[in-house]
């Protein structure tokens, strides 16, 4: 991207993100900011965090998903719909059951764990399908996601904790408040930390075999981007719920305009799905209004149509 249509693109999801604070139930408009006690206090303490939390989820998950697809070598996969979320989901659910009063960052760490070990799971899993058959991999990833959202389920319904599995598996930001998103920071600084290693990673596009070829240390590099991707999952799943399509569309949206290079894709990617689950967050508060629509609702219907266009259209790069 040029510096200008950087600087479009930021000055656009500023533009949401200002817009964002003065959605909601309770009317907040700028005079009552600079003089109601009030409006400041809802403000800072909930439209604030809440579009703060939006950007940061949507910019984590966009990274995570295209890191995803590089090690899984399919672009038909993501974590939230391939077993991660449904890892991270069981891990909170194991420690609200063993630790029922431990802290919220003790469950994100078993949360973290099980994300990886599901995650690792699924790509010796996917292994030894042949590559010729790349619609093997997405069938296999829905069924094993399928299969440990089974258990979460079953485990979930034997504890009466339903509700709660609702919570975890439906990503919305309603309940989100000052001291109660903190952890996306550190989601996005896992994402993040991807950029540094962003070479690297495109280097596995190319095959193990190449990679290795190449110099690249594949066990060591593949660990790395496994243990972002399980992090960012399990802090986005323990925040907010799982928010499918982001780790989806958008990079499979980006791979067609820029290609597999990482260092250039994944800003776009973050900038591309910070302004998805914002907007689908906003949708949610005005459609039905006082009423509200959880964000993984939209933008799991926007991402599906989505993604079947881009599946019957003809990629292009430039």
């Amino acid at each position: 991207m040029t510096p200008l249509r950087w600087s479009l693109a930021l000055a656009c999801l500023a533009a949401l993100a200002i817009t964002s604070l003065f959605i909601g139930a309770v009317p907040v408009s700028l005079s009552g900011f600079l003089t109601d006690p009030d409006s400041q206090q809802v403000l800072i303490v909930s439209r604030l965090p809440r579009t703060l939390a939006a950007l940061l989820a949507g910019a984590a998950l966009a990274v995570t998903g295209q890191i995803m697809q590089i090690l899984a070598r399919n672009r038909f996969v993501e974590p939230m719909t391939a077993g991660a979320g449904q890892s991270a989901a069981l891990g909170i659910l194991i420690a609200s059951v063993v630790f029922p009063a431990s802290a919220i960052w003790a469950k994100m760490g078993v949360s973290a764990l099980t994300t990886l070990i599901g995650s690792a799971g699924l790509l010796l899993l996917i292994r030894p399908l042949p590559p010729t058959q790349p619609l093997l991999v997405p069938l296999v990833a829905l069924v094993y996601g399928g299969v440990i959202g089974a258990v979460v389920t079953f485990f979930a319904y034997q504890g009466d904790m339903m509700q709660f599995l609702g919570s975890w598996l439906t990503g919305e930001l309603s309940g989100v408040l000052q001291g109660r998103y903190e952890l996306l920071w550190g989601a996005a600084a896992a994402a993040g930390v991807t950029w540094l290693i962003a070479d690297r990673i495109t280097v596995l596009s190319l095959g193990e075999n190449a990679a290795r070829g190449l110099g690249l240390n594949v066990a060591l590099v593949s660990g790395l981007g496994l243990a972002a991707i399980s992090v960012t999952t399990a802090m986005v799943v323990v925040t907010l719920g799982a928010i499918p399509f982001v780790g989806l569309v958008i990079p499979n949206i980006i791979a067609r305009r820029m290609g597999d290079n990482l260092r250039r894709a994944l800003p776009v990617a973050a900038l591309s799905g910070a302004g998805l689950v914002l907007v689908g967050d906003m949708l949610g508060r005005t459609l039905r209004a006082p009423f509200e629509i959880p964000v993984a609702s939209l933008v799991g219907i926007a991402g599906a149509v989505v993604f079947l266009a881009l599946l019957y259209s003809e990629p292009r790069r430039g």
